[in-house]
């Protein structure tokens, strides 16, 4: 992913880490700066299927679930897939689409399944869901429910590279799109055999309590309306478990809580006097603030 993801090794890394978890990825920031290309990269470098879905105001739910269909051969209605039946799923301008078709997501992210005329129909495994949001364009959005934000393990951004980043970039394009040169390194089992191990990472039990501090003190700081739900805790606990295997560690350190912290719990949050992604920076200061005097295990 880095050969085309330049200058972005955390990105990168928390990529990794949210694919070993078994979560789900929001990548908010300006057009143009390389979440698509991001989402794609990591898909090629899994033998994986990769769809991309593009949220738009008249989307439907079966536009990405899919439908019963009537057969005419064989005089019957049969289950015609949708492009959530993918391995890697890219919801590109996620908040683009009514919450009515957002919500066609909830299932799929939480339980990796969907259900289409009272039928379960179970998602590929791995399953992973990419959504991206511009976060300085309201026009003719929906902002994302309290309960969808809290499906995604993380949520970053991608930013603006370094004018020498920018150069390679140019350098890199000039014989065309270097994600598509990219080859499969793991197949989809291996993903699935790693996911299944990181339940298995010890945290010390002073980890836990320090975690925990983190997350009670997320429900009673006077800067936040709402703090972090106990699904947000467990999410939180299990990307600390990814991250310590994403640096070839079979135990969780105070790093891994406090690399995580951030990306894990500020859209977990409601800021006092702030709309939900008004001012995504100041909610992550805020948290960052609150986090720096909580006492790390030694």
């Amino acid at each position: 992913m880095a050969k085309v993801v330049l200058g972005k090794d955390e990105l990168v890394d928390l990529l990794v880490v949210a694919l070993l978890a078994g979560e789900h990825v929001l990548l908010e920031d300006v057009p143009g700066v390389g979440k698509t290309l991001t989402a794609k990269a990591l898909a090629r470098s899994l033998d994986a299927k990769f769809t991309r879905l593009q949220f738009t105001p008249d989307l439907l739910p079966s536009d990405i679930t899919g439908s019963m269909i009537y057969r005419t051969d064989t005089s019957q209605f049969e289950f015609a897939p949708g492009p959530i039946f993918a391995n890697i799923v890219l919801a590109d301008e996620i908040n683009r689409a009514p919450p009515r078709t957002q919500s066609a997501l909830l299932e799929a992210m939480s339980e990796g399944q969907v259900t289409v005329d009272g039928v379960t129909h179970e998602l590929p495994k791995p399953f992973m869901v990419v959504a991206t949001q511009n976060p300085f364009e309201y026009e003719g959005t929906y902002a994302l429910p309290e309960s969808q934000l809290d499906r995604f393990l993380l949520r970053t951004s991608i930013g603006y590279p370094s004018r020498n980043v920018e150069r390679d970039i140019l350098t890199t394009h000039k014989s065309g799109e270097p994600v598509d040169e990219l080859q499969s390194i793991v197949g989809a089992a291996e993903v699935s055999s790693a996911q299944a191990n990181v339940g298995q990472v010890r945290m010390d039990e002073s980890l836990v309590d320090y975690l925990l501090d983190i997350v009670e003190a997320t429900r009673h700081h006077d800067a936040f309306q709402v703090g972090v739900s106990t699904r947000g805790l467990i999410s939180f606990h299990r990307g600390c478990q990814a991250m310590a295997i994403r640096r070839g560690r079979d135990y969780v350190t105070p790093d891994d809580i406090k690399q995580m912290a951030v990306p894990s719990l500020a859209h977990r949050v409601l800021a006092e006097g702030i709309f939900q992604g008004g001012n995504r920076s100041v909610v992550e200061q805020q948290l960052a603030d609150l986090i720096e005097p909580i006492p790390v295990p030694v």
